[in-house]
């Protein structure tokens, strides 16, 4: 967006129009975002609502760290998730991920939705910040010194994780996959 700074030193200034540039800008990668953690479309509208809440109440403490204005969001909607998940006590479910997908306006065929669901399922096992970060990196394309910020780590970290995670993503899909044509 193209003078975001003095977009976001208005909306810091209390400038709900400003403030709706952003809003228009960020909204629909948060709620994609937090759709691919939770996968319940009223939960993921009330948590995107609930972030960009926070954003408003909270802009005036927003500094510029280095990273976009996208990073404090995505941090406001991690811990929103993470907040979700402490008192829903639920598991953390993919199963939009297509249509996640077809929000960027992906299409698919029959090869690449069977991949994409072995993949989702390897995904589904993972801890929840090695998901966190595969889905900040692959879906949401960020890069890893944005995800740092986001999760509060470093970037060593990061990359160790995601390398991890990958690994990890791999040996589930292996077992899975060597098990099912052993089994045929």
């Amino acid at each position: 967006m193209k003078e975001e700074g003095e977009i976001i030193k208005r909306a810091k200034n209390r400038d709900s129009e400003a403030f709706g540039l952003l809003y228009d800008q960020y909204q629909p990668a948060i709620y994609r975002f937090i759709l691919l953690k939770i996968s319940d479309k009223t939960a993921t509208e009330d948590l995107t609502h609930q972030v960009f809440l926070s954003a408003w109440q909270n802009i005036e403490n927003y500094k510029f760290r280095g990273f976009p204005f996208s990073s404090w969001l995505y941090r406001i909607a991690n811990n929103a998730v993470i907040d979700y998940y402490r008192t829903e006590k639920k598991n953390i479910n993919l199963e939009n991920i297509e249509e996640a997908a077809a929000v960027n306006n992906l299409e698919e065929k029959i090869d690449q939705k069977i991949e994409l669901n072995i993949i989702k399922a390897a995904i589904k096992e993972l801890p929840d910040e090695q998901q966190s970060i595969i889905i900040m990196k692959f879906v949401e394309e960020m890069n890893n010194g944005e995800i740092a910020a986001i999760l509060g780590k470093n970037e060593g970290a990061i990359k160790t994780a995601q390398h991890r995670s990958l690994e990890n993503i791999k040996k589930i899909v292996n077992g899975k996959y060597n098990r099912k044509t052993k089994e045929a």
